[in-house]
């Protein structure tokens, strides 16, 4: 490789160019994946809390639907600040954590999956955390 090569490669990885690293799956721990982290706040504006039964049919038409090979949900308490507001609000949320092979087709699941809650129960946005790691199930 050529030193210009190289030191363009190298100027382009501490800049953060070079994209997220693609870990190396060492025998036994499964396949590169992306996992995500999403978050459903639970308070509904003007109204009291999402209901489990509205969960529920969330998560059986939303998000079933759009990752049938599986996921995990659990309950949490979350907090933010109202970006508008300034105002910190505590609130019940739901947690998804899902391991999602590498390909354009996860991440535009989880996008529905985004743009569904917010627009269904108003939420300003679900959060949501990526992270690179290897998965087998």
């Amino acid at each position: 490789m050529s030193r210009l090569l190289k030191a363009v490669c190298l100027v382009a990885s501490l800049n953060g160019c070079a994209g997220p690293a693609v870990p190396s799956c060492a025998a036994g721990l499964g396949a590169p994946a992306t996992i995500f982290s999403l978050y459903f706040g639970r308070a509904i504006p003007g109204r009291g809390d999402l209901t489990d039964k509205e969960w529920q049919a969330f998560l059986d038409k939303t998000i079933t639907a759009n990752l049938p090979n599986g996921y995990t949900i659990f309950d949490a308490t979350g907090g933010w600040m109202n970006p508008v507001t300034h105002a910190t609000i505590n609130e019940n949320t739901k947690v998804l954590l899902v391991a999602l092979p590498d390909g354009p087709d996860g991440l535009s699941a989880i996008n529905r999956i985004r743009a569904t809650y917010q627009i269904e129960f108003h939420q300003q946005l679900v959060g949501m955390m990526v992270q690179r790691g290897c998965a087998a199930f």
